[in-house]
């Protein structure tokens, strides 16, 4: 599993192409404020492991940098151009959804950007030491 966090003071979507035929509806544009933006890449190897181990490294790590950076929140965005292994559509949303999970009963504020398409991003995000995290997970 490969990260790259960053921390914005504002970051918006607006869906702009399915990419997955069976995708579900992604809602409409949003924004968020004062935010992690964690982009990951669960990779092939990944799936060796169970969906569990997965995603309790990426919450451990996400929580890491929730304090370092003061912030409130996190969206977590599918960015499976990272490497070059993907994991299935499958083992990948199942991680996404089981973090999500785990976040929010850690009282974290956390979304997801819609799985399943390419998006328009805005992204304000300062220059400072851990406003850019990547990790290999």
């Amino acid at each position: 599993m490969r990260v790259l966090i960053f921390y914005t003071k504002s970051f918006a979507y607006t869906p702009a192409i399915q990419n997955l035929e069976d995708a579900p509806d992604p809602g409409e544009a949003k924004t968020f404020e004062d935010c992690l933006l964690a982009c990951i890449q669960i990779e092939a190897s990944d799936e060796e492991k169970d969906v569990r181990s997965r995603e309790k490294k990426l919450v451990n790590h996400l929580k890491w940098a929730l304090r370092k950076n003061k912030a409130q929140s996190i969206v977590l965005h599918s960015f499976a151009h990272l490497g070059e292994s993907k994991a299935t559509v499958d083992f990948t949303k199942e991680v996404f959804d089981a973090t999500q999970k785990r976040l929010e009963n850690a009282a974290i504020e956390v979304a997801q950007t819609p799985f399943g398409y390419f998006l328009d991003l805005k992204i304000d995000a300062p220059g400072f030491s851990l406003a850019r995290i990547w990790a290999e997970l």
